[in-house]
């Protein structure tokens, strides 16, 4: 059973437009990267196609939050000082193999 059943129309030139539910559903939008996988039975999957450099946790979180809005949860202000730390971090490289400077907690 589908969550959403939705019909798009190819043209001469094997171009189809995602329809808006799809689009909403997958959280893509102008210049995003879509992926189709094809299964040996001829069922294809559509996803998001996930860029080698962003970050699966953050993709989870904003996932979860786009669930959240969707039912209509109330999602509540992101705390300062998380926020603060987030923007202090942003576009920071890091790598497998870079040291670590601060305390971990595991």
């Amino acid at each position: 059973m589908s969550i959403i059943h939705e019909v798009a129309t190819l043209t001469a030139k094997g171009q189809i437009t995602l329809p808006k539910s799809i689009r909403q559903a997958l959280g893509v939008d102008v210049g995003a990267r879509v992926a189709f996988e094809l299964h040996e039975d001829g069922q294809v999957v559509v996803s998001r196609d996930e860029a080698e450099h962003e970050d699966p946790a953050i993709g989870a979180f904003l996932d979860l939050l786009a669930g959240d809005v969707r039912a209509g949860r109330n999602v509540r202000a992101m705390p300062d000082d998380l926020a603060r730390d987030m923007l202090e971090h942003a576009g920071r490289e890091a790598g497998p193999d870079e040291d670590i400077d601060d305390d971990v907690a595991l």
